[in-house]
This record gives structure tokens, sequence and C-alpha cells, in this order.
């Protein structure tokens, strides 16, 4: 069930971050990391590895468009 709600969480997270990967919507992505982060500790608590997974996979997402972003764009 946890590994349900923590895939749950990962695609909410990747609705927000699609559009956050457009130039001057990359502040979007600052509205998405608290919902990975409670995705993976969803994830963490699950006796199964997918749902985890796959927040880590849109944290890294996030996290690199950030980066070349500066933070904000």
């Amino acid at each position: 069930m946890l590994n349900l709600l923590s895939f749950l969480f990962g695609i909410i997270s990747l609705i927000i971050v699609i559009p956050a990967q457009i130039p001057m919507l990359g502040w979007g992505n600052w509205f998405a990391l608290p919902v990975i982060v409670v995705g993976i500790l969803l994830g963490a608590l699950s006796s199964k590895n997918a749902g985890r997974d796959f927040c880590l996979i849109v944290l890294f997402i996030a996290s690199v468009r950030l980066l070349l972003g500066g933070g904000f764009f």
C-alpha cells in the first residue's frame, strides 16, 4: 500500500515537474520537491522499491533542471 502511495506521489510530482522544464517556469520544481520527498519517505517505508525509485528519478530530473537554471529559471 505504501508503495502505491509513493508511486502516486511520484506521478503527481512528475505532473508538476514536466511543465517546469520550460524556460522561465523552473520555479515550479520548488513546489514539486516536497511532494517528491514525501514519496521517497513513503517508498522507504514500503517493502518494495519501485515507488521510491520512481520518486528518486523524478528528484534527479527536478534537481538537474534547478542546477541548470540557477535555482529559479
